[in-house]
């Protein structure tokens, strides 16, 4: 999906706003394990995903407990870091090779005190991200494994053979030997 797109379907704003929202924006590529986002440290950029798969999970003790997978379109935004300019919870690494657009915090906020449909855009952006986070918790409490996969296929059909069992286990919290049981039968 196109920079652009991607930033118009948060919330409706003239070209010319979009425009300045696109200037700051810095296309990067990221290496397949490459880290887009270090646990700990305060992240100075939100992402847009053009290609590729991120994987967004919380190290515990010997294990990685996977939180959500980023596919192309999707923003990756560390709340922790965006709203308080605090150190993140998670990691974000890239799952294969990814083009990411990244736009620096600071300078998206100021844009925020100049224009109020920008400022708007950004809270229609924060509120996404929330809503985000209360559909996780949500699966998490109120569906089953085997609801959450199809969800997650519902998501990203296409995609989801380019990521690893294990960590589809781990976001759905249940073993590989589990998921392989869920496939079979939505199979």
């Amino acid at each position: 999906m196109e920079l652009r797109d991607g930033l118009h379907s948060i919330f409706p704003l003239a070209d010319d706003q979009i425009e300045q929202i696109t200037a700051l924006a810095e296309r990067i590529q990221l290496a397949k394990s490459e880290i887009l986002i270090q646990q700990q440290q305060v992240n100075r950029y939100i992402y847009f995903l053009e290609e590729g798969i991120c994987r967004i999970y919380y190290p515990k003790e010997y294990k990685e407990v996977v939180l959500d997978f980023c596919f192309p379109g999707d923003i990756i935004l560390p709340l922790n870091s965006y709203v308080h300019a605090l150190p993140t919870y998670e990691i974000v690494d890239a799952l294969e090779n990814c083009w990411v657009y990244r736009i620096p915090i600071e300078k998206l906020q100021l844009l925020y005190t100049s224009s109020l449909p920008i400022a708007n855009w950004g809270r229609k952006l924060a509120e996404m991200e929330t809503l985000k986070i209360e559909e996780r918790l949500m699966q998490s409490l109120f569906k089953s494994a085997a609801e959450r996969y199809e969800d997650l296929l519902l998501k990203a059909p296409k995609l989801l053979h380019r990521i690893k069992l294990g960590y589809i286990a781990s976001y759905l919290g249940v073993t590989q030997v589990t998921l392989s049981r869920i496939r079979a039968n939505i199979q």
